[in-house]
């Protein structure tokens, strides 16, 4: 009797968490050639971690598969979920997960970013699908959009069990907390910098409380650069507004900014023996994060991918087309054998 009520329990557990992640708020249409699934895991912080699981209909057997996390500041309903509903209309089965802190996932305080957490976050996803039934343990990828790109790279550096990684869009965010947007801070500023940020650390343990740093801007200035226009475009509109999202709403914690800056994110990149390949547009402000990370990067199995004409936004959610889907599966196939 006791089986049978944990069966119930067990099936009916698992047909809400499907039918949760089927009519959830993605910025995106969900696939009918996928089913979804949410699923939940734990990093070595014991951070619970949230994700959504994507998986061709049909499949058997053990699948290779990816993980996916990113943009800095999304969740899992954003980009992350479009690449891994695609990469599993593909064959692979795929996770979208939001990173420690924030979205679903678990963490206190909320909205912190860590370069050691966060990339565990990505070694705690192929714990995870190493020991599921459904998936080769010799055949895990991962995916890394915008600031989770750089992650990515450093999780490929530690964790020897990724056989192939793909960025898109990176961003270093160690190299832009120390050094501004295009290396424009010096030590003079830096330190500023830390005097502004250490401030706010008082401010906050007087308050009990921490201050964020605002989303994406609003309303948006008419003399905005060009990619915070583009920031604005997807993260403030119907097109990528969601409300779990830090670049929707009210941003990070303002002194995550702190381990950053002291922490390099890339140090040990010219280790990495899997494949990586990187992916960034050619319009792009970023473009100088995947160029100079990639010339650290040794080995033939090591490439980078320029895209004609795209912004760094445009490798979101493909709304010009320019995600090259078809590439990136070839990659992870061929490497992940």
């Amino acid at each position: 009797m006791k089986i049978k009520s944990f069966l119930i329990v067990f099936f009916m557990s698992t047909l809400m968490n499907i039918l949760y992640a089927q009519d959830s708020d993605r910025t995106f249409p969900v696939s009918d050639k996928v089913t979804v699934e949410s699923v939940r895991f734990k990093n070595r912080f014991g951070i619970t971690l949230a994700a959504d699981l994507y998986k061709p209909k049909q499949a058997e057997g053990k699948l290779p598969a990816i993980a996916v996390s990113g943009p800095f500041g999304a969740v899992k309903e954003q980009s992350s979920g479009l690449y891994a509903q695609t990469m599993a209309e593909r064959g692979f089965l795929a996770i979208a997960f939001d990173p420690s802190y924030t979205g679903e996932s678990s963490g206190e305080p909320r909205y912190v970013a860590s370069p050691d957490i966060n990339t565990e976050d990505f070694s705690a996803a192929v714990d995870f699908l190493s020991i599921r039934e459904d998936v080769d343990p010799e055949r895990i990828g991962i995916i890394g959009i915008c600031g989770w790109g750089g992650m990515a790279l450093n999780a490929a550096a530690i964790d020897t069990r990724i056989k192939a990684t793909v960025t898109v869009t990176m961003y270093d965010m160690s190299r832009v907390n120390a050094n501004g947007y295009f290396d424009a801070m010096d030590a003079d500023a830096r330190y500023e910098l830390r005097k502004k940020l250490n401030v706010q650390r008082t401010i906050d343990a007087r308050n009990g409380s921490y201050a964020l740093a605002g989303g994406v801007v609003d309303p948006l200035p008419e003399d905005a650069p060009q990619f915070v226009k583009d920031y604005y475009d997807y993260y403030k509109t119907k097109r990528g507004y969601h409300k779990r999202s830090l670049n929707s709403n009210n941003g990070w914690n303002v002194t995550s900014s702190l381990s950053f800056i002291n922490t390099p994110l890339l140090t040990y990149s010219d280790e990495i023996r899997s494949a990586v390949l990187m992916i960034h547009g050619e319009k792009a402000h970023s473009r100088y994060f995947s160029e100079d990370a990639f010339k650290k990067l040794k080995g033939d199995n090591k490439e980078l991918l320029i895209i004609p004409g795209a912004s760094h936004v445009d490798l979101y959610d493909n709304q010009a087309g320019v995600i090259p889907f078809d590439k990136i599966e070839r990659f992870f196939y061929t490497y992940l054998k």
